[in-house]
C-alpha cells in the first residue's frame, strides 16, 4: 500500500507543481511556451519535461536549440528520460503481476 502511495505521489508531483507555477508566476511557464494548449498537454502528457524545459529555459537561456544552451539541452533531456521511465515503469510493472 505505501508503494501505491508514493506512486501516485511522484505522479502527480510535477502536475501539481506545474499547476502552483502557472496559478502564481504565470510569466515562468508563458515565456518559454506561450501557447496555453501546449503548456495543457505538457502538463497531461509530459509534466517533467516541461517543468525541466521551463527551468532549463529560465536559468540557462540562449543557444541555437530553442533558446537553450547545451546545459538546458541536457536538462531538459534528463527530463523527457524521467516522463519515459515513469511510462516504461508502469507498463514494465504490468508485466510483473
Amino acid at each position: 500500500m505505501p508503494c501505491c502511495v508514493l506512486a501516485l505521489l511522484a505522479l502527480l508531483g510535477p502536475r501539481i507543481v506545474l499547476v502552483g507555477i502557472w496559478l502564481f508566476n504565470n510569466p515562468y511557464l508563458s515565456n518559454p511556451v506561450p501557447n496555453i494548449l501546449v503548456q495543457i498537454l505538457g502538463v497531461i502528457f509530459l509534466p517533467w519535461t516541461l517543468l525541466a524545459y521551463a527551468f532549463a529555459f529560465n536559468t540557462f537561456p540562449g543557444g541555437a536549440f530553442a533558446g537553450l544552451d547545451t546545459l538546458g539541452v541536457v536538462i531538459t533531456a534528463i527530463g523527457l528520460l524521467f516522463d519515459l521511465g515513469s511510462y516504461g515503469g508502469g507498463y514494465r510493472g504490468r508485466n510483473y503481476r
